[in-house]
């Protein structure tokens, strides 16, 4: 017994030492099991499209915001939000940089086009907080231009809210250690490389000056009617489930009543065979 208990806390030392803590946000509960993880992912895909069809019926419109470190786990959020929804309904906004006229507009203006109609939910994958995050840290603004976009925006986002916008903002909250971690394997891994630009790698040195315009950030726009929700994201896993049961608590849908279904009676003849030369996917697998 004493043996099995000193292998233990051996492998658990050695995961800690290479960023894989069972307790990577030392809330004493450890990483959460994929098989756990599934069974209460589905449980709120099914509140997801409650949702939907309410945001539908209702014509309400929601604007979901989420912000954080390169390798936070903002993509991965959004996947597990959308996964089981509609597209139509459900929309993904991840704009690229800017072109030249973009950048001649107002600050901000190419953003608004996407905000949503009745009965969508719109999603960004990073916002107008560029601007304080990005843009601030890596000289793409000056300094004068971020400190006046902090204090424009919580007006901004007022107006946004008072127009009947349900306006939700996330940041994830990711350790260095663990940053460090999910971009090395961004460099092992074929599917992941993609998503490491020269400019994360840019950005990986300035962890400071990111956690500083983080801090400014806050201050200036976490507001009464658009206040920040930050989730530790260190285990993925539960970073998900928390943001999504936390966005669903803050939305008043309710059970939208539907028709039963029932499949109409069709007639297929049997065997009846298409005379056309259809090009086949080969089956090599």
């Amino acid at each position: 017994m004493g043996d099995r208990k000193a292998r233990k806390d051996r492998k658990y030392d050695e995961a800690s030492r290479n960023g894989e803590s069972n307790d990577p946000d030392g809330n004493g509960k450890g990483r959460l099991k994929r098989k756990e993880y599934e069974q209460r992912l589905r449980k709120l895909h099914i509140e997801l499209v409650k949702l939907q069809e309410w945001v539908r019926h209702e014509g309400h419109k929601v604007c979901i915001i989420f912000e954080g470190r390169d390798g936070a786990g903002k993509g991965g959020t959004i996947k597990a939000i959308t996964a089981r929804v509609s597209p139509r309904i459900f929309r993904v906004v991840a704009l690229p940089a800017p072109t030249e006229r973009e950048k001649s507009q107002m600050y901000a203006q190419r953003y608004f086009p996407h905000l949503p109609a009745g009965g969508e939910v719109v999603i960004f994958d990073r916002s107008w907080y560029n601007r304080a995050g990005v843009e601030r840290v890596m000289d793409f603004c000056t300094e004068e231009q971020a400190k006046r976009f902090l204090e424009m925006v919580p007006y901004v986002e007022r107006v946004i809210v008072e127009s009947g916008i349900t306006l939700l903002k996330y940041w994830l909250e990711v350790s260095p250690e663990e940053q460090t971690k999910r971009l090395e394997a961004r460099i092992e891994d074929g599917r992941k490389i993609w998503k490491l630009s020269e400019m994360d790698l840019k950005s990986y040195t300035h962890w400071d000056d990111y956690s500083k315009a983080r801090d400014e950030m806050f201050q200036a726009t976490d507001t009464a009617w658009a206040p920040w929700y930050v989730a530790r994201s260190d285990d993925k896993r539960r970073a998900r489930l928390n943001i999504i049961e936390h966005l669903l608590s803050k939305i008043p849908y309710k059970d939208v009543l539907h028709e039963n279904v029932k499949l109409p009676k069709r007639h297929v003849t049997a065997g009846k065979q298409v005379d056309y030369p259809f090009k086949l996917v080969p089956e090599v697998h």
